[in-house]
């Protein structure tokens, strides 16, 4: 029987916090500390033994990772916690053991629908099959012209993965782990909750969850601002959709348009464009009808990569490819551009393709638009790629280099994809 007596007794110390609780299990009082004056101390009776905790409080009181709205509400949980992990803690080692998960939980329920088969690819060289011996003499007697043309004929097919986007969640009523099939215990933040495709699991169930989050749209709210990844997943698409319409209205009226790109449209019609997508996605209306200026569907475009929470060239890939950009030696910049790409998640692969397959159709008009590769690297090296915590300065001198990566990967956008 536990006996919740909320005290505070001012400065006391553990000894004599100690006896005042030995009373009653489940009994706690708040005290100030003798050694730190100014900070406080929870003091909980469970097991015939005192726990002492720092007691914090932001507006709600906290000791751990959850906050709560009074210290009661604190106490209760606590209590809870202690009792399922002291009574049943060689239960809850073995919960991860045997879980239901790819039995009759989210992959069953969440069967992904069958994708067209042009699944998005990313391809790569091939990291040796063939012997050391032959493969350095293959190697030397490779010309320039072959080596490049290697980097294209290997094609590798990746199937898009997703973490799971998990956030601490508080359940109403009871509620079950779909990983382990086991109850959900606590008064608040009792697990976490995929965010993109709703699965509910422990925390630490969501360590062992694989890498297969299938998002479902009602938890994916927008276009813009959106993963990349969770929102193709979502759609079930190779790429973002608007990526596609946007290129794809570009290129039916505007690839000969003077300064394609660089001009800037009006801002608020851009905007109006993001809000369009957001809002109806696919079905978005983009047409000449409504939008006359093309300059202001290359806006929305750029907008949307410069919204991306994860540049379309990733931060983990961001590194390879600043040192690829100093590379003199053009046939090994190149190669170094190629093992750049292989870090990008497949949608971002797919989609960089996509978008310097077109960046390419408009420098073929460039007596037109006057768009050459640079111009056009200008424009985009800041947009598809920026610098993961550098300080302004290294930023800043990145920018050249930016520029020469977007440069090189439209000019050579037949042999690198």
């Amino acid at each position: 029987m536990f006996c919740l007596l909320p005290r505070y007794h001012g400065m006391v110390s553990r000894e004599e916090a100690d006896q005042l609780l030995s009373v009653a299990e489940g009994s706690y009082l708040i005290r100030e500390s003798q050694r730190q004056p100014g900070t406080y101390t929870l003091a909980l009776r469970f097991g015939n033994q005192t726990k002492n905790f720092r007691l914090y409080h932001d507006g709600k009181h906290f000791v751990g990772e959850k906050r709560f709205e009074s210290i009661h509400d604190l106490v209760t949980d606590g209590l809870i916690t202690l009792y399922i992990e002291t009574k049943a803690a060689e239960y809850i080692a073995k919960m991860t053991i045997n879980p239901i998960y790819e039995h009759i939980g989210y992959t069953t329920l969440n069967k992904e629908p069958t994708l067209k088969k042009h699944l998005p690819v990313c391809k790569e060289v091939p990291d040796g099959p063939a012997p050391q011996g032959e493969r350095v003499d293959e190697e030397k007697g490779l010309t320039s012209l072959v080596r490049r043309a290697t980097l294209k004929d290997n094609v590798h097919t990746t199937k898009y993965e997703k973490v799971h986007n998990f956030k601490v969640h508080t359940f109403r009523g009871p509620h079950w782990c779909e990983y382990c099939a086991n109850f959900m215990w606590g008064l608040i933040a009792q697990g976490v909750k995929c965010a993109d495709c709703g699965l509910n699991v422990h925390k630490q169930c969501s360590k062992m969850v694989p890498n297969d989050c299938k998002p479902d749209l009602k938890h994916v709210k927008k276009v813009y601002s959106c993963d990349l990844t969770t929102l193709v997943k979502a759609h079930n698409s190779k790429r973002p959709m608007v990526v596609d319409m946007c290129i794809q209205e570009i290129e039916s009226r505007g690839v000969q348009s003077e300064g394609l790109y660089r001009i800037s449209g009006f801002s608020d019609l851009i905007e109006d464009v993001k809000l369009a997508f957001d809002r109806d996605g696919e079905k978005a209306d983009i047409s000449v009808n409504v939008y006359e200026d093309i300059n202001i569907i290359t806006g929305a475009l750029k907008l949307y990569f410069r919204d991306l929470p994860i540049p379309l060239i990733t931060y983990d890939a961001y590194p390879r490819f600043m040192e690829a950009a100093k590379i003199t030696d053009p046939d090994k910049r190149l190669e170094a551009h190629h093992e750049g790409l292989k870090l990008l998640p497949p949608a971002h692969c797919e989609t960089l393709c996509y978008l310097m397959a077109h960046l390419k159709r408009v420098t073929q008009n460039d007596k037109d638009n006057l768009m050459n590769a640079e111009n056009l690297g200008i424009v985009f090296g800041p947009t598809l790629m920026r610098a993961p915590d550098l300080d302004a300065m290294t930023a800043l001198n990145d920018i050249r280099y930016q520029r020469q990566v977007v440069e090189t990967l439209i000019k050579n956008e037949d042999i690198l994809f």
